[in-house]
């Protein structure tokens, strides 16, 4: 079943009348999962493909088993990484993306990392809780669909220049399949940056993730890539507080802001980014 997009802006449609999320419904066309849609060309028959599972039934296991829909039922507006880590994922995004890209920002929120400054072409929300969605300044349109249940993406191949996926990729189940898709709504060379830092939910984080070190999780998300055919050699970038961050982290005020739920501590910063090649990968 399709899930429902909500635009928030459109030139073309009449003034939309207020709603609880101030939008409009729009249908779309849900796209092929036919083995073609993975493919480039017929010779390239394993592009797209995943060639092998990453996680054990027991790695993608989570403390709290109800529906991830009813976690995220009510909007949470917080951030969930501090300053440090914001700034450097806008200035990782300010070099890697370009004005006129369009943009898929799975598992996104009622932020925007973005950079102000710059303008997308298109830029398309994913997420759990329209509430949230619908306060994304950046966010042209938004669809909410729970990854774990439905892996499939609405849209058409080939039709994303960048896929990101900020703070989110611990809760994916099935990874190898998101990642798939993912892949498969890239345009060729359009990249997919994933970024993380040691933060989770913790009862919603799956196993392999809450049970691994910061290396290893590193290692996890590298190893999602290259279960799928098609993608570039993962490159990571890591970046971590420096002495002058921890020095003003543990002083009074620090640790006053700390206690006042206002400075949350020194968060690392880790992304790892491959693109969609124009030729399969081989092992």
């Amino acid at each position: 079943m399709a899930p429902t997009i909500y635009t928030k802006f459109h030139t073309n449609l009449q003034p939309i009348s207020s709603s609880l999320f101030k939008t409009q419904r729009t249908s779309f066309t849900m796209a092929s999962t036919s083995n073609e849609s993975h493919h480039l060309n017929p010779q390239q028959s394993s592009v797209g493909k995943i060639k092998r599972l990453v996680l054990t039934p027991e790695g993608r296991t989570k403390l709290n088993t109800y529906p991830d829909r009813d976690f995220y039922l009510y909007p949470r507006l917080v951030t969930h990484v501090d300053d440090g880590f914001i700034s450097t994922l806008t200035s990782l995004y300010r070099q890697r993306l370009r004005p006129e890209m369009q943009i898929l920002d799975l598992m996104s929120s009622w932020v925007s990392h973005l950079p102000n400054d710059v303008n997308y072409t298109r830029v398309v929300g994913h997420g759990l809780n329209a509430q949230e969605l619908a306060r994304n300044p950046r966010l042209d349109y938004f669809v909410v669909r729970d990854l774990n249940e439905d892996n499939k993406f609405g849209f058409d191949s080939c039709c994303f220049d960048a896929v990101l996926c900020t703070v989110s990729v611990q809760y994916l189940q099935q990874p190898e399949q998101v990642f798939a898709e993912v892949f498969r709504i890239l345009k060729p060379g359009g990249l997919f940056i994933v970024s993380f830092s040691n933060r989770m939910f913790y009862e919603k984080a799956i196993s392999a993730w809450r049970e691994g070190t910061a290396y290893s999780r590193v290692q996890l998300v590298v190893q999602y890539f290259q279960s799928v055919e098609g993608f570039t050699e993962p490159e990571v970038v890591r970046k971590f507080p420096s002495k002058d961050d921890a020095k003003e982290s543990n002083s009074p005020v620090g640790w006053i802001m700390k206690l006042l739920g206002l400075m949350s501590g020194l968060d690392p910063f880790y992304a790892v980014i491959a693109y969609r090649n124009f030729k399969p990968i081989h092992d």
